[in-house]
This record gives C-alpha cells, sequence and structure tokens, in this order.
C-alpha cells in the first residue's frame, strides 16, 4: 500500500508534543482529516505505546493541532486541537490544550502566516474548541521564534525561551457558565457507596475537582504510584462521567465516558505537602499553595493539563469553594500548584463582580521536526 504525504511540523509546547498541520493541506472531510491523525500518530494501539506513529502512549505526547489564518477581526489566526486516544480511532474536539498553546504563534510566524517585527511579537489566537481568544507574547529574532533561553518549567529538561500566554476571558468556555451547574460545590454519590463534595468551574475548559483525602489519597502520589490504584481510577472516572452529566456536557454518565475522554477534566487537589517528584528530587510544601494529581484520558499526569491548571487557579480564587479551602490561606492571585514534575505558578486575574478577566501562565516551546508525515493512502 502506498503512503500519502502531508506536509507536517512536529513541537513540543509546554509539557506536551503534537503534530501541527496548515488547514490548507488537509480534506476538508472531518472523517478524513481524523484518519490522517490517527494514521500519524500511531492509534488504535491495543499495546498502548503508539510504536508505529508519532504519538508516546500517553495522553500529552497524542494530540494534534491545526492551525490556518483567521477571518475574524483583530484575530491572527485559528487554532483547533484534537486529542486522538490511544487506544480507539478517536479525534476528540471536547477541550483545547493549554500547553501546546504555546507553540500556536511560534508556528505562525515560523511558518510566514504573519509578518512581525523582531522584539516583543504578540499574536492574537482564537480557540475553536472553546470560541475564546488568548494571546502569545514571545520573541523573535531574525523573523523566527527564539527557542534559546534560561526560562525552565517543571517536567521539561534545560531552559528555553519564555512564552507568556494570557487566556482572555475565559469563564463559560464550553458550557457558558463559570460554574456550570450553578452552584460553588455539589455532593456526588461515590462507587461503593458514600459520597464526595466535587467543584465545577469552567475556565478555558470544564473542569471537576475532588478531594483527595474523600478517596484515600494525598495528591502527593507519583503518576505510577496512582495506576496501581485501580479502584480509586474507576472512582475518578465515575465522579468526572456524573459531573460532566450536571454540568450539560451530555444526558448521561455513559455517553460521557465513551465519547468525550477529554472534557470535563479533572483533578485531585489536597493542601501543601511535600512530595518526591519524577526526577527523584523533594518538593517542600512551604513552596506551593495546593497539591495536584491531575487524570487526563483515564491517566494520571506526569505534571498537569494546563487548561486543568488555568481551571484551578480560578477555582482557587472564588471564596467558598473546595479549592480555595484546601488552598494556602491567603493565597490570591498567582498561585503554586505542586504537581508531580515540580510546582507551576499561574495567574489568574478576577473582577470584583466575580467575572474572570484573564489568566496568565508562562511555558516555553521549540520546533522538534519539519517536513512531512506519511499516512497509509487507503
Amino acid at each position: 500500500m502506498s503512503q500519502r504525504r502531508v506536509p507536517a511540523v512536529f513541537m513540543r509546547g509546554g509539557t506536551s508534543k503534537g503534530v501541527f498541520f496548515h488547514a490548507r493541506d488537509l480534506p476538508a472531510d472531518l472523517d478524513r482529516r481524523n484518519a490522517i491523525f490517527c494514521a500519524a500518530i500511531g492509534s488504535p494501539d491495543p499495546y498502548g505505546r503508539q510504536l508505529d506513529g508519532l504519538g508516546g502512549g500517553i495522553s500529552s505526547l497524542s494530540k494534534v493541532v491545526i492551525i490556518e489564518p483567521s477571518t475574524r477581526p483583530g484575530i491572527d489566526v485559528d487554532y483547533t486541537f484534537g486529542q486522538v486516544v490511544v487506544d480507539a480511532p478517536v479525534v476528540d474536539y471536547g477541550a483545547t490544550c493549554g500547553n501546546l498553546s504555546s507553540a500556536v504563534g511560534p508556528f505562525a510566524v515560523d511558518e510566514g502566516l504573519l509578518e512581525v517585527p523582531d522584539g516583543e511579537a504578540v499574536v492574537r489566537v482564537h480557540n475553536t474548541n472553546t470560541d475564546k481568544v488568548f494571546e502569545s507574547r514571545f520573541t523573535v529574532s531574525n523573523g523566527t521564534a527564539q527557542t534559546q533561553g534560561d526560562f525552565t518549567i517543571p517536567g521539561v529538561a534545560g531552559g528555553g525561551a519564555r512564552v507568556q500566554l494570557d487566556f482572555l476571558d475565559p469563564a463559560g468556555a464550553r458550557t457558558g457558565r463559570l460554574l456550570p451547574t450553578g452552584r460553588i460545590s455539589d455532593r456526588i454519590g461515590l462507587l461503593g457507596g458514600g459520597a464526595a463534595e466535587i467543584c465545577c468551574v469552567d475556565a478555558t475548559t470544564p473542569c471537576v475537582f475532588v478531594a483527595a483525602a474523600d478517596l484515600g489519597l494525598t495528591a502527593t502520589e507519583l503518576p505510577d504510584a496512582l495506576e496501581t490504584r485501580t479502584e480509586a481510577l474507576a472512582q475518578l472516572e465515575d465522579i468526572r462521567a456524573k459531573a460532566g452529566v450536571l454540568m450539560g456536557l451530555d444526558k448521561t454518565a455513559a455517553a460521557i465516558s465513551n465519547t468525550s475522554r477529554s472534557s470535563p477534566r479533572l483533578a485531585l487537589v489536597a493542601g501543601p505537602g511535600e512530595a518526591t517528584l519524577l526526577d527523584g528530587t523533594i518538593s517542600r510544601a512551604n513552596d506551593m499553595d495546593l497539591s495536584v494529581r491531575a487524570i487526563s484520558m483515564g491517566q494520571p499526569h506526569r505534571a498537569v493539563p494546563l487548561t486543568s491548571g488555568m481551571c484551578l487557579a480560578v477555582a482557587a480564587n472564588l471564596p467558598g469553594s473546595l479549592v480555595q479551602r484546601l488552598t494556602r490561606p491567603g493565597a490570591t492571585g498567582d498561585i503554586r500548584l505542586g504537581t508531580p514534575s515540580g510546582v507551576i505558578p499561574i495567574g489568574a486575574k478576577l473582577g470584583a463582580d466575580g467575572t474572570v478577566d484573564r489568566v496568565t501562565t508562562y511555558r516555553t516551546a521549540r520546533r522538534l521536526m519539519e517536513g512531512r508525515v506519511l499516512v497509509p493512502e487507503a
């Protein structure tokens, strides 16, 4: 069988990697596009490794991005994110990716989709998944995005050039409301009996947060340790699916589990706590405001999906929320999230009326490979 060559760029953005495509190089038919994406990434793979593609077997390495010039006034490019399911021939467009958002502006400049002078570039991006806008600020040198620098982020070895992301008016990205259930907290039944308090917030993407202690966890566990807690993971998926129904994302929990693995997102939260990190170092409780262990596509995340982190920063600034009660007393604005890879600060700016003006975070990004990805013709 012959193979088709599709122009593509392989990029890291934050703690994720993905294959970037121009919309102009893809078929208009969604099924044909999805077939290209699955073949490029290596899904479905029952072995969970995606060896026959560019994916890495975990959610943060199984992603695609589509970029095109925008026709919207004041917007430079449109950005569509696709989460490729590892073990099924499915591309989920139900949420965006905050980490890969950091690579969108540099991609647009390097690909010549817009011309900017050397110095600080500001690229305004419309995300089609959420119908929201963010601004990407980074340095341009000799007409291309600068990649080298000494700015570091937990989970990525070495330093790079800083990319500032400002997500504007992020509330209600998918549900239309900052509090999708209409309440600051809800109680939800647990598998095996009992109930737990949850906090549902939609700021950049719908998220549900649950206290780790309610499931016998601490939110300081390493991902490999969480993966062995199969009963807890089953409880968490049940919570995620039921919360999705409360948020109005679908009619039944089964529908959420079967058709939308990426939305809502879910994270365990606890107060600041000392933890051993993936690199073997110790993260001290005094260095963080909140302990977080995120679940992405059913798997414990090795850092935190940036959209989940931004949603957490907003929730930590909402008086009376579960997240706010667990956050270090007095912490407002910038919230330091303790993740398995280290502490990640994320800033949330809320108005006096409770609206969310913006969420700001900092990432690095790098172009890794460019050329053409090969996919089967059929």
